[in-house]
């Protein structure tokens, strides 16, 4: 292990120890935004502290059982304990080497995941309702909280364009690969002959902004358009201009809502929507100039890309950024998604800790 890995996990170490003096003093509870954060530093850092512990207790194996090598009949056993020993901490840096990994800074954050209908008329809308469905029922089994904030459904059901927002902890850092065109091959409800058809939608998946520090919106870059709602929701929605469009002139992007019960309410979620695109804007930018300078199969934000198939009559999912197909389609699409995205997870630090290599050779 190199001296400055050794360091920096040495001072993780330290750090632990403050932490839990500061939370055994009693007044710490007064401040509950405080308290919160020393309990997350404290729970990220427990995990690191153990294993570099654990390190250091295979090596304290290793230097005893080079020592017992001296003893003819000792031995064969001591190299039995090297051997044991060094596996064990080759296995711990690699596990280290992947938890003192640069954390995203988003990845806590709830987000806002937007599903629009591309190429495929009706079977594109109706495959961005099953793509709906996929990730409810995933925020489900990971106990999120799922909040509708703006659809256009489509005659046939399904929708043109969909955004939910997605309330847990580590929501981003699960589904921030989801971003890119999603491709469905199967036969139609209203294809007669049986033929297989080709649609597609788009996914964004945007980290929920946080509107104090994370993106400034001034009044005079904006526009904000009052108008009447249309679809579903009787005399409220057709009777009152209560639906919301917001323009930001820097960015050209736009947001707008009308399925909430008020003017106030609409423009709070569009602001809210607003904001959370022009953070995405910026991730996306950032990502595709580490794009430029390292090639990357995770995360380049470029939403074009086709980055995933759902083939029904043969009931797989294919990714096609790490080559992954998983035939198991059914379950996949009631939101048994853990496999998908732990590949994903995996491949991401795998190219972290590539680059890493890379800059310290």
């Amino acid at each position: 292990m190199k001296p400055s890995m050794r360091t920096k996990l040495a001072q993780l170490d330290t750090r632990l120890n403050e932490l839990d003096h500061l939370l055994a003093q009693g007044d710490v509870t007064k401040d509950l935004d405080q308290y919160r954060k020393l309990t997350r530093e404290h729970a990220e850092l427990g995990p690191v502290v153990t294993a570099w512990k654990d390190f250091l207790a295979a090596e304290q194996d290793e230097t005893a059982a080079q020592e017992l090598q001296s003893d003819p009949d000792m031995k064969e056993f001591a190299q039995e304990e090297i051997k044991a020993a060094r596996a064990r901490m080759e296995q711990l840096e690699l596990e280290l080497q992947k938890r003192l990994l640069p954390r995203d800074p988003n990845d806590e954050r709830n987000v806002y995941l937007e599903i629009r209908a591309g190429t495929g008329g009706d079977e594109s809308a109706l495959f961005a309702g099953d793509l709906l469905r996929m990730y409810s029922r995933y925020a489900e089994r990971n106990r999120w909280q799922v909040e509708i904030v703006s659809a256009a459904e489509s005659d046939l059901g399904g929708y043109k364009e969909v955004i939910v927002k997605l309330i847990g902890v580590g929501a981003y850092s699960k589904l921030k690969f989801e971003s890119g065109g999603h491709r469905v091959q199967r036969v139609p409800a209203t294809e007669t002959q049986g033929r297989i058809h080709t649609s597609a939608c788009t996914v964004a998946v945007m980290p929920e902004a946080d509107e104090v520090s994370d993106v400034v919106i001034r009044p005079d870059e904006i526009r904000i358009d009052v108008f009447r709602a249309s679809g579903a929701g009787g005399q409220h929605v057709n009777k009152t201009e209560s639906a919301v469009r917001i323009t930001h002139f820097p960015t050209g992007i736009v947001a707008e809502c009308q399925d909430g019960r008020s003017q106030h309410q609409n423009k709070e979620s569009a602001m809210r929507v607003l904001a959370a695109r022009i953070k995405d804007k910026q991730v996306r930018e950032q990502q595709a100039k580490e794009a430029a300078t390292r090639k990357s199969l995770i995360g380049s934000g470029d939403r074009s890309e086709r980055i995933r198939t759902y083939n029904f009559p043969q009931g797989r999912m294919t990714d096609h950024r790490i080559n992954l197909t998983l035939y198991k389609l059914e379950y996949l699409m009631d939101g048994d998604l853990e496999e998908l995205t732990q590949a994903l997870m995996s491949e991401h630090q795998a190219e972290q800790l590539a680059a890493l290599g890379e800059d310290n050779a």
